[in-house]
């Protein structure tokens, strides 16, 4: 159920092979969710500004139902910044995050809702 999306302006070219299996792990183990509910997508060579200038920059999005709040993002964000500077060379300053909580109704899986899954 969670989900790290990220646009960036970084080309694919140079966007490592492993990202997202590298990142899946990390996003887990953040949020404390099984890795086998976990999404990690990216969308490169967006043409994109951050603050007039085109250098490497991103806009992502951690959608999860449950474990966010205001302390728990700010974990979620260090770890994060860290996993997207070391992989694709976007600096901490180049970059939002917004956080989704979406309650258990909002979210589809298996042709249901995970309202239903988790009988809640």
């Amino acid at each position: 159920m969670p989900h790290f999306r990220i646009e960036t302006n970084v080309p694919r070219s140079q966007i490592p092979a492993t990202f997202v299996q590298k990142a899946v792990p990390v996003l887990a183990k953040a949020l404390g969710k099984p890795e086998q509910y976990c999404v990690v997508s990216i969308i490169p060579d967006v043409q994109m500004s951050f603050g007039g200038s085109t250098e490497p920059c991103a806009i992502a999005n951690l959608m999860s139902i449950g474990a966010l709040g205001v302390e728990q993002n700010k974990k979620h964000a260090k770890v994060l910044f860290e996993l997207v500077e070391q992989e694709l060379g976007v600096k901490s300053d180049r970059m939002y995050i917004t956080f989704q909580d979406n309650p258990s109704g909002n979210v589809g899986f298996k042709g249901t809702t995970f309202h239903a899954i988790l009988g809640q």
